[in-house]
């Protein structure tokens, strides 16, 4: 008896997109120029990089990277969250198989979704520099104009 309801659940489990997709996707990450600081914010523990990089994210995970490097100014992405082609027929299949507990398992591990943009591509902006907090020095002052030449009239 316990064969057949492993037999079933795997039966109906086989539509799940957890099943065909998984519950992690590859984010790629590149920067112009490279060698930028990302850090990965959103995972179980933010996850830093230097760019060209990638780093492996859970589907459910509402993700931001931020690029920082000394000279330019820092950004933030956030990523959003959009369903797929490939998730939406995983999901869809749990209507065939999968039933309510193929759905339940796809919405709790956001396996029908896929992050975007993904590659991330930013293009870093030089930073400003800060203008000095002091004022400009005072400027020396002239020497007095000579006195005219005198004539003799």
């Amino acid at each position: 008896m316990r064969l057949v309801g492993i037999a079933a659940l795997s039966v109906m489990l086989g539509g799940c997109a957890s099943v065909t997709r998984g519950t992690t996707e590859n984010i790629s990450i590149s920067s112009t120029p490279s060698g930028v600081e990302a850090v990965v914010s959103g995972m179980d523990v933010p996850t830093t990089c230097t760019t060209p990089c990638s780093v492996v994210v859970k589907r459910n995970a509402d993700i931001s990277i931020t690029f920082q490097k000394e000279g330019y100014e820092p950004q933030v992405v956030s990523l959003s969250r959009d369903i797929q082609t490939g998730g939406a027929a995983g999901f869809a299949g749990n209507l065939l198989l999968g039933g309510v507990v193929g759905m339940g398992v796809d919405a709790a591990t956001g396996a029908a979704t896929d992050h975007k943009p993904n590659p991330v591509i930013v293009t870093m902006q030089p930073s400003i520099p800060a203008r000095s907090a002091r004022p400009p020095a005072p400027k020396k002052p002239r020497a007095p104009a000579p006195p005219p030449p005198d004539t003799g009239t």
